[in-house]
């Protein structure tokens, strides 16, 4: 529909610019077929877009059969425009300038005999001018559509991008909260075990934690889960609402049928619960202060997956977790008497290092001098 309305516009004009040139002494009258070549280069505007090459080849030996014919020169030159324009903005298009340059080569030289004047004679300059405007324009809509595709595409990088990270980032919560959860249920479900029938109350204690740990895994999966369906994120440190997109997660509700309350965000300050559910030991060194709360979160996060990895694959009877305060940010040290590493770096200690390195940080993990395993790391604050 577009071009058969251009091919309407540039026919009614070339018409009318046919009908109303003025006929030098020396000039052929438009007749029928001045007419005739004027509509058949407006038509030849129906293949601009799938040949352009072709179709101002086509135009442009229209346009020199109507001056060799003697008809009133520049009468029929907008569908050449529409022609030159279309070579330029077309993807490739080296063939099409070719052709550009070769019509103008010879439409110059035409003139210069028709008017018999030199290449540089001010006469020349309308017609080439002209042209000329048709290819920079052409060659100006060209590269705005250029830069349109490659920020477009540079828009859907960065979604995608996006996308990978906030996976990565759910993979890792997954990752953190199972195995966390895990290890609290091995170490709490063994201690009340060993001690069901000498202390009852200790046992209920100890099964009362793993309660506890399970209800708090459950809402932190089915944040994790919703955001990766939904899109939704988890909400920043601190804030002790339910990911969602109105802060909630829904009718979140426990095995037994009861609201499950939301845990509270990963920070420093629950360190000792978690090193008191694992049977770890906590440490300081420094004066303990507030941090900022994505270092606190991150601290806390390497500080579960660390132990929990000691709790699963160490065989530890010694876990230590040490936090160091310093003017330029929180270290930290975890070490286990274990067996040691078994094999290569798996996702728990890739996420660990993710988290790190996205602060600014480090972290490295790796046999401890007399045996064990030990993860040192770094993080500004």
């Amino acid at each position: 529909m577009a071009e058969a309305g251009v091919v309407a516009v540039a026919g009614t004009v070339t018409v009318y610019r046919i009908a109303v040139a003025g006929v030098a002494p020396a000039d052929r009258a438009p007749d029928g077929w001045a007419y005739g070549l004027g509509l058949a280069m407006a038509l030849a505007l129906l293949a601009r877009r799938r040949w352009p090459a072709a179709t101002l080849a086509t135009v442009g030996a229209l346009f020199l059969t109507y001056h060799m014919s003697r008809y009133p020169g520049g009468a029929p030159a907008a569908p050449l425009w529409v022609a030159m324009y279309s070579v330029a903005v077309a993807p490739r298009r080296r063939s099409g300038l070719a052709v550009a340059a070769v019509f103008l080569l010879l439409d110059l030289h035409g003139r210069m005999m028709v008017e018999d004047v030199g290449p540089l004679d001010a006469t020349l300059d309308s017609s080439t001018v002209v042209f000329g405007a048709a290819l920079l324009l052409g060659e100006a809509v060209r590269s705005r559509r250029i830069r349109l595709t490659l920020s477009a595409a540079e828009r859907d990088r960065a979604a995608e991008q996006r996308v990978i990270e906030e996976r990565i980032r759910i993979a890792r919560e997954l990752h953190d909260v199972t195995a966390h959860t895990l290890a609290v249920v091995g170490v709490q479900a063994g201690v009340a075990a060993e001690v069901l029938e000498d202390d009852p109350d200790q046992a209920r204690a100890a099964l009362d934690v793993v309660r506890q740990a399970s209800r708090e895994a459950m809402v932190e999966l089915r944040a994790a889960v919703g955001a990766l369906r939904d899109g939704r994120r988890e909400p920043a440190p601190g804030d002790h609402r339910p990911a969602g997109l109105d802060g909630t997660l829904g009718d979140l509700r426990d095995p037994a049928g009861e609201p499950s309350p939301a845990p509270p965000a990963p920070a420093l300050d629950r360190l000792p619960e978690l090193t008191a559910a694992t049977g770890a030991v906590l440490l300081h060194d420094g004066e303990p202060r507030p941090m900022p709360r994505a270092v606190e979160a991150t601290a806390y996060r390497i500080v579960q997956e660390a132990v929990a990895n000691a709790v699963r694959h160490a065989d530890a009877h010694r876990i230590e977790v040490r936090l160091g305060y310093r003017p330029d940010g929180l270290t930290l040290t975890i070490q286990d008497d274990g067996r040691g590493a078994g094999g290569p770096p798996g996702n728990g200690l890739r996420g660990m290092a993710e988290r790190a390195t996205g602060l600014g940080g480090w972290l490295r993990a790796g046999p401890a001098e007399g045996g064990g395993f030990q993860v040192r790391g770094w993080l500004p604050g």
